[in-house]
């Protein structure tokens, strides 16, 4: 599993002040990638790494030679595919590497002439993305869905041996803040005789946790459980758009389609695997009477650390909320440890293949 170093330590400080300040997101144990340019320029995206409330631009500090290897190289190009295409190993190093740059006593008169203001930046989706699978982690998540189609048996028997999940539309994936526009399809009312095509009335939203992935595998050569986390790069939030009312209609009998592919929405910011090393836990442990996953998805390291203690806080704050000054209304804040399926089994079920997966956790309306 991935292990704690020097990197983590919590009394580490950044010559950055803002990454020191109590509640900030970006510290310098947290370190996460996305890709960037500055804002209104027709420039290339290239590689950065948050810290505080600025972006240090690890090409350029690759070019002044602050940086070495590989990993910091591929930051210069417009997407990160090729720096997850490296593997653990070069991840490992860029970290580590940037972490002593950015410390308090590192290189900052150096660092500073690489930092970019994150308020003078414009962000994208960090990776080319060729593959798209969408899981259902939440056993609580299966359940509410299955009542739409089968108040009498929502949740069907194979969802407790092996984790269910269905491809999705990668090309309409777009980093968050992008506005997403209210789909039209076919609807038709519980008393209807038949359907009529209109505007989506039943829009919902779900938090999830998008999982990148690489270097991947040859079609045919599955990865190991003990192998899975050396391929996952690292995690973002995802915004699962849906029609309602357009997937009761279409959902059955081969599942998902234009109720579930007309907009997702990921942070741009990555937050590595190794970055989450002090928040592994173990994975959650089935109620009694339910069965024990199949060899292939279970080993006694992965039970005791496969899990992710990971607490996300969904809040709503609608156009009328803003003008009368509202703040944000808090409507659920899930943790990621109570899945029924962990992410690294999700990802030997599927054989990888891909670059980033999202991980159901409902917390919206239906």
């Amino acid at each position: 599993m991935t292990s704690l170093n020097d990197t983590h330590d919590p009394k580490l400080t950044s010559w950055v002040t803002s990454a020191n300040e109590i509640g900030s997101d970006f510290a310098i144990q947290n370190l996460p990638l996305g890709v960037f340019r500055n804002a209104g320029s027709n420039e290339e995206y290239r590689g950065g790494v948050a810290i505080g409330n600025q972006i240090l631009d690890v090409g350029k500090a690759f070019d002044a030679g602050y940086l070495k290897g590989d990993a910091a190289a591929a930051c210069k190009e417009a997407t990160l595919n090729r720096l997850m295409g490296l593997g653990r190993e070069h991840w490992v190093s860029l970290r580590d590497q940037l972490s002593k740059l950015l410390r308090s006593g590192g290189n900052e008169k150096e660092g500073r002439t690489c930092l970019v203001p994150m308020a003078e930046a414009e962000m994208t989706v960090p990776a080319r993305i060729g593959d798209f699978t969408d899981f259902y982690s939440s056993i609580n998540h299966a359940t509410n869905v299955g009542r739409m189609f089968r108040p009498d048996n929502p949740l069907l028997p194979n969802y407790k041996y092996v984790p269910i999940a269905y491809h999705g539309r990668s090309s309409s994936i777009r980093v968050s803040g992008t506005p997403t526009k209210r789909p039209a399809g076919q609807l038709k009312g519980p008393d209807a005789e038949t359907p009529n095509f209109d505007a989506c009335r039943r829009l919902d939203y779900e938090t999830e946790l998008g999982v990148f992935v690489g270097p991947g595998n040859m079609l045919g050569s599955p990865i190991s459980l003990e192998e899975a986390e050396d391929h996952v790069f690292g995690l973002c939030i995802l915004n699962d758009w849906s029609a309602r009312d357009i997937q009761t209609w279409e959902y059955q009998p081969l599942g998902p389609f234009m109720a579930k592919n007309f907009s997702s929405t990921i942070s741009p910011w990555i937050v590595t695997l190794e970055a989450l090393a002090p928040y592994r836990s173990a994975i959650f442990k089935r109620p009694k009477g339910d069965p024990a996953p199949l060899p292939y998805l279970h080993t006694k390291s992965h039970e005791g650390s496969g899990g992710l203690d990971i607490n996300i806080e969904v809040a709503v704050l609608t156009e009328k909320m803003r003008k009368n000054g509202d703040q944000p209304q808090i409507i659920g804040a899930p943790n990621f440890k109570d899945m029924y399926w962990s992410i690294f089994q999700m990802w030997w079920d599927w054989e990888g293949g891909g670059l980033v997966k999202k991980v159901s956790r409902e917390v919206g309306f239906a």
